[in-house]
């Protein structure tokens, strides 16, 4: 589709939220009982709420602006390249000659650390990331993934733009949980600088800003603004992190793994800088879990009711089960385990999502039967042998390993490297 009409981020756009802000009503307040538990809010703050408004019709605007100049005319002046971005992901601005305004303002401003970060703590949070293995692979795909297919909005830009749906949505899968596991590398996160090039979460996390400002700048022009807000607004920014974050840290409890308070802090710091390179607004950052329930309860309560495209969705993921290959699995025992791992992706579902999601994305309730069995194996792998001495670093390898394993079995041998960023 042609883009050459698309909004510019010097348009003016209206400060009313769109239609779907707080459209879900009592829905909304019943799906949010457990977080507002489990997150310890006390009360709805209408000042809050009414930020979040604002934040649908928000976008990020250093991205906004790298698209527009990426979009413009062969030959035009300041336009910039793919090649060029590519460059400046994987070895800096510096290392594009001649580089483009557009391509400085953006790059110089990510390469340079926020003056909160601790490299220490994010270097921490990854290796707590990494100790979760399958546990984290699971909450992110289940509880973060299908469980904001719930809310119309993001759901229907999803469908638009054919991601997660059709036959790409083993791919989609496999590349999100590619740079999720990027994350916990050593060193991922380090920006680029003279003669050493990024790390692959960098690169990864940079990529797909530059993704979400491309699809920003494509659908713009024709999308319902005034029912869903900008297509990749601070909002659902705003929410999206909350999903690999805090979300995260409460699914991994519930499956029985101990997070204490300083584990929580290194996680949440992690993620903090991962928003924070990928556009969320300031004010939606924090380092503090509890800090980041208050603000996704109200996240929540904002949310329109469900699409069509939240079924889809969900469905579609359910049904990708059906593709993976796993590793170390005879050819013989592929079609089993392929109908065990979607058995039990349905029963985390129904105790993540619980019986009226499932009823409204139109999936098959089960037994809680995986959540018995991997709070057991948590239990003796976390509260036993994590408590041994060695007993940390036995988790970081196996969360590697494990992880691994399940990368391969999305990406069925194909090379693990994220999608090519169309213009």
């Amino acid at each position: 589709m042609s883009t050459e009409a698309a909004v510019t981020p010097e348009m003016p756009l209206s400060s009313a939220p769109p239609s779907r802000f707080m459209a879900g009503g009592e829905r909304n307040r019943r799906l949010g009982r457990p977080l507002k538990l489990v997150g310890r809010v006390k009360d709805v703050d209408d000042d809050l709420l009414a930020r979040i408004g604002e934040a649908m019709t928000e976008r990020d605007e250093p991205g906004a602006r790298l698209a527009d100049a990426i979009r413009l005319r062969a030959g035009a002046p300041g336009r910039v390249t793919m090649d060029q971005v590519r460059n400046a992901l994987a070895y800096g601005v510096g290392s594009v000659p001649d580089a483009p305004p557009a391509l400085v303002e953006f790059f110089s401003m990510v390469e340079a650390d926020p003056d909160w970060l601790d490299r220490e703590l994010v270097e921490e949070g990854a290796r707590v990331f990494r100790r979760l293995g399958q546990n984290a692979q699971d909450v992110l795909l289940q509880l973060s993934l299908v469980g904001g297919y719930r809310f119309g909005g993001p759901t229907d830009l999803l469908v638009a733009t054919g991601a997660l749906t059709g036959g790409a949505t083993l791919r989609r899968l496999a590349e999100t949980q590619k740079w999720g596991a990027a994350l916990t590398e050593p060193g991922a996160l380090e920006a680029p600088r003279p003669g050493v090039p990024a790390g692959e979460g960098w690169r990864l996390t940079l990529h797909v800003r530059v993704m979400h400002a491309m699809v920003n700048h494509a659908f713009e022009p024709q999308w319902d603004s005034a029912t869903w807000g900008l297509p990749i607004n601070q909002a659902d920014q705003a929410s999206t992190l909350g999903l690999f974050d805090g979300v995260l840290l409460i699914g991994s409890r519930a499956l029985g793994v101990p997070i204490d308070k300083h584990e929580s802090r290194a996680v949440m710091h992690l993620w903090k800088y991962v928003g924070w390179l990928i556009g969320v607004a300031d004010d939606f950052l924090v380092d503090d879990e509890w800090a980041r329930h208050r603000l996704d309860y109200h996240v929540l309560l904002a949310q329109g009711p469900i699409s069509d495209a939240g079924p889809k969705l969900a469905q579609a993921v359910v049904a990708a089960q059906a593709e993976r290959t796993f590793p170390g699995v005879p050819a013989a025992l592929q079609g089993p385990r392929r109908l065990f791992e979607r058995e039990r992706l349905l029963s985390m579902l129904t105790v993540f999502l619980g019986p009226e999601s499932m009823r409204e994305l139109g999936l098959p309730m089960r037994p809680p039967w995986a959540h018995t069995y991997l709070v057991g194996l948590n239990t003796v792998r976390y509260r036993v042998i994590g408590r041994l001495p060695g007993g940390k670093d036995w988790l970081t390898r196996w969360g590697g390993r494990r992880t691994q394993w399940v990368l391969d079995s999305y990406f069925e041998g194909k090379p693990e490297d994220v999608g090519k960023i169309k213009v």
